[in-house]
């Protein structure tokens, strides 16, 4: 189901999208979908979502911003791996046990960067089916960056390569 889509099919095949794996703190899904309004990123919702797309907390993070972005939401990963088959897009996970460090990887116009959820990641079928699997580095006595501090990075650094920051 798509809330917001631009008309120009060739702009969505293009666009880096982030994908949201079945988030579970609504003000990082929030924060993360502004961050995709901000900067001209697409943004999957792959359900379910561990809080009501329509709460609160997920609003007043998104702020008005949610209306800017081009949303789509998947209510499975089987869903979204249709559409993302469909669209023949490659997949991008930002995992903690990724191979590649995320500022050596080479970033293709169209491709879905995936987040997982902030208590869990993702399981190993999610994990498996990722073209790609990218890592932040971060000193090795501590787990993990908050997500959408991880999502901004990433998306940073792929706009950068794309040459669509200044």
């Amino acid at each position: 189901m798509t809330i917001f889509r631009d008309d120009d099919p060739a702009v969505q095949a293009r666009r880096l999208t982030l994908a949201l794996y079945q988030p579970d703190i609504p003000q990082n899904a929030g924060t993360m979908l502004r961050a995709c309004a901000c900067l001209g990123v697409g943004a999957a919702i792959i359900e379910p979502a561990g809080f009501p797309v329509s709460d609160r907390h997920f609003r007043r993070s998104g702020m008005d911003y949610l209306d800017h972005v081009a949303i789509e939401r998947h209510m499975s990963f089987a869903a979204f791996q249709d559409w993302r088959a469909e669209a023949g897009r490659r997949l991008v996970l930002l995992t903690t046990t990724g191979a590649v460090n995320y500022t050596e990887f080479t970033f293709q116009p169209g491709d879905i960067l995936m987040v997982g959820r902030e208590s869990a990641g993702v399981p190993a079928d999610v994990h498996a089916a990722a073209d790609a699997r990218i890592v932040i580095p971060i000193r090795s006595s501590l787990r993990s960056l908050n997500v959408a501090v991880a999502a901004a990075m990433a998306i940073g650094e792929a706009l950068r390569q794309f040459g669509e920051m200044a």
